[in-house]
């Protein structure tokens, strides 16, 4: 009886949610180099239109039906490579990724926007492994000009459900007409894209209403995303688990949030508190 009712509930939770994906998660679960699926990847070419080629990550299960996407741009003149760490750990918690690279190095966040926007059209649209990807779910994320590039797209396309800037740097200091979540990471000691004049500017002016949160990295540099750090990798899955997911099991990591001496400070709208 007791097995009965928790296949029931189980069931009846699965019901509530199609998108939940994953087991419980857990904080070491999110702080493991990967998550709960085997992934795999191939390469996009450069011919294609609208960006600049790069690399998908994706889930080789096909048995939980079809997940979120994110696209994630590198910054100003950095490739892919440089935060590659984030495709597969990402893609291993149930999304399909595409790392881009830009048409040119040098491109400015309003064209990365729009070129994180061409990637997802791609993936949803031509890419392979679109038959595995829900076109209704999708998110963007990106580090120093390519963190901006999502500040921009997010707001150019307000049905994206999540955004994630990793040490954004934008010369528009003002988001009030976003209203995708987002989640901004930055860094401390950031002296390029500083947290005063970029990073909590953007928060601040992002209405409430869309939910959003700011995570500040202890000491970190501009260049924490560049090598695998641990509180980003949890928070951002975390984010998009709960956006493109919908799945409140992850409210536990966002609200109250991280804490430790790895984070100098941490704000939320706190979702469903």
């Amino acid at each position: 009886m007791v097995a009965g009712s928790l296949a029931g509930a189980t069931g009846a939770q699965a019901a509530a949610n199609p998108y939940e994906r994953g087991p419980a998660p857990t904080a070491a679960a999110l702080d493991a180099s990967r998550g709960p699926f085997a992934t795999s990847q191939q390469s996009v070419s450069s011919a294609v239109s609208g960006f600049g080629g790069g690399v998908i990550y994706y889930p080789t299960s096909t048995s939980e039906g079809t997940f979120g996407a994110v696209a994630i741009s590198p910054g100003y003149t950095a490739s892919w490579s440089s935060i590659s760490w984030l495709g597969p750990r990402i893609a291993s918690h149930g999304f399909v990724v595409i790392g881009i690279e830009t048409n040119s190095v040098l491109d400015q966040p309003g064209s990365r926007g729009d070129q994180l926007l061409a990637a997802l059209d791609y993936l949803t649209r031509s890419s392979s492994v679109r038959t595995r990807i829900d076109a209704s779910r999708l998110a963007v994320a990106g580090h120093s000009m390519g963190g901006g590039g999502s500040l921009e797209a997010a707001r150019d396309r307000p049905s994206l459900q999540a955004a994630v800037p990793l040490a954004p740097w934008n010369l528009t200091k003002s988001w009030s007409g976003l209203r995708v979540p987002t989640l901004i990471i930055g860094g401390e000691s950031d002296t390029i894209a500083s947290v005063s004049s970029h990073s909590i500017p953007f928060y601040n002016s992002i209405p409430a209403s869309a939910e959003k949160a700011y995570l500040e990295l202890n000491n970190a540099s501009h260049f924490f995303p560049q090598t695998t750090n641990t509180p980003t990798g949890r928070s951002a899955v975390a984010w998009l688990k709960r956006f493109v997911d919908d799945d409140t099991r992850y409210d536990q990591f966002i609200c109250p949030g991280p804490s430790g001496s790895a984070i100098s400070d941490y704000r939320s709208t706190c979702p469903l508190s």
